[in-house]
């Protein structure tokens, strides 16, 4: 007899398990994408197609099971709101402030900043990176792994609030990416303090 089990604490998330003779873990994103492809490759977006793409989806993870991974993403629905509120608003004014400078003639000074994170997954430290990145007057121009750590271009380096304002805004904006996407251990080293920064290149 086969059953399936969607509420099993050792399942990774979205994933569902095949109980059988053998244990199998269904990874339901991956069937989803799948299901795309296959409806993309005949062509045609149909109910038969998508069911049809469904059950060659789940056949192929069946017999070509893929290894679990736990990569550490948990979504929080309302960490990701904050998050895209908070992006769409830095994307409009750091715009409005690099259309300012561009009319502007006095010359700007741009500097790197080095941005100690939090954060010390992989995953984390990704997704902050694009987070950081995706804002017009700032961009991630190195990355240490090991030390976690984020060398940022910014403008306006002449100015002395500038490097303090450029740190706070990437911890900032470190802190709503993980609690929109981080786990509990990830989530409790974002309310601790900042570390300190290291001397500037």
């Amino acid at each position: 007899m086969i059953s399936l089990r969607f509420r099993d604490p050792n399942l990774p998330p979205f994933s569902c398990a095949v109980v059988g003779r053998r244990r199998r873990v269904l990874d339901l994103p991956l069937i989803a994408w799948l299901t795309v492809v296959w409806m993309l490759l005949w062509g045609t977006l149909s109910l038969p197609n998508a069911i049809t793409g469904v059950l060659v989806a789940v056949v192929v993870c069946l017999v070509f099971p893929l290894p679990q991974v736990n990569i550490g993403l948990r979504l929080h629905p309302l960490g990701i709101a904050r998050l895209t509120v908070r992006l769409l608003w830095e994307m409009y004014t750091a715009g409005v402030k690099v259309s300012h400078q561009m009319v502007d003639r006095r010359p700007f000074r741009a500097g790197v900043l080095a941005v100690p994170l939090r954060c010390r997954s992989d995953l984390m430290l990704t997704a902050t990176t694009i987070a950081v990145s995706n804002v017009p007057d700032s961009s991630v121009v190195e990355v240490h792994r090991s030390q976690a750590t984020l060398f940022v271009h910014v403008l306006e380096a002449d100015d002395p609030a500038t490097p303090e304002r450029a740190r706070q805004g990437v911890w900032r904006m470190e802190e709503l990416v993980v609690r929109a996407f981080g786990d509990r251990a990830e989530i409790a080293r974002v309310r601790q303090p900042p570390p300190q920064p290291r001397s500037p290149r």
